[in-house]
């Protein structure tokens, strides 16, 4: 999306802007910003918005982006791409990623589940929640319901404690010690990942900038860097 540093003005059928007779002026910016042209990311869900996201957006931002579910998702956005007669080329993939390091693994997916909870379990109604939707999708639909099913009545622990841990925080996190890290990190770049949005969890602020500490350096040790 280009700055055009013209007023905003529209005049539609529905809408106009200023708004006749109103006391608002047509305005403009008065700021000038490093770049002219402004990238457009969407975070899109579901397989239409997937597809929009490609056809219209400079990049994608990703929620619970799971190895043996992306390349589905990936599909959509590329159909999206080629029907405006472009390729991924320039694209930016962009998962957002809880990040917790250490040995166990168990340990490590503990304080992501309720975060997963939120989502899937209160992110909209029992009728439509498209992260509950997204969940289904990628093969987890019994444990999807169960834990939509516990956060809307209110048993928040409950509905953290029935995300799979194994499966489906670690799927969709960067858990465990940093070379086991370095080796997911590795297989988001093969599946067409090119920005990681991190967010590391720590008992306080020294524990979580150790943490990105480490996400940096095992970004290193992956090679997948620029």
């Amino acid at each position: 999306m280009a700055l055009s540093r013209k007023k905003v003005r529209y005049d539609g059928k529905h809408y106009q802007l200023p708004l006749p007779d109103g006391p608002g002026k047509a305005l403009q910016l008065t700021v000038h910003g490093a770049r002219q042209d402004l990238p457009v990311y969407i975070a899109s869900v579901g397989p239409k918005n997937l597809e929009l996201t490609g056809e219209i957006a400079d990049g994608w931002l990703a929620i619970f982006f799971a190895p043996d579910y992306a390349p589905e998702s990936l599909a959509y956005v590329k159909a999206g791409r080629e029907k405006v007669g472009k390729t991924m080329e320039g694209f930016d993939v962009v998962p957002s990623m809880g990040l917790v390091v250490g040995d166990d693994l168990a340990a490590c997916a503990e304080p992501l589940r309720p975060n997963a909870a939120l989502y899937i379990g209160g992110m909209g109604s029992r009728e439509k929640n498209f992260y509950n939707q997204l969940a289904v999708r990628m093969g987890y639909a019994d444990a999807a319901a169960k834990v939509q099913n516990l956060f809307l009545d209110r048993k928040y622990r409950e509905a953290a404690a029935a995300v799979p841990p194994a499966e489906f925080v670690d799927s969709t996190s960067l858990i465990g010690p940093k070379e086991r890290i370095a080796e997911k990190m590795q297989a988001y770049a093969e599946l067409g990942v090119t920005t990681l949005s991190i967010s590391p969890s720590g008992a306080d602020m020294d524990q979580r900038i150790a943490a990105l500490r480490t996400a940096v350096e095992a970004l290193d040790l992956a090679g997948v860097g620029e």
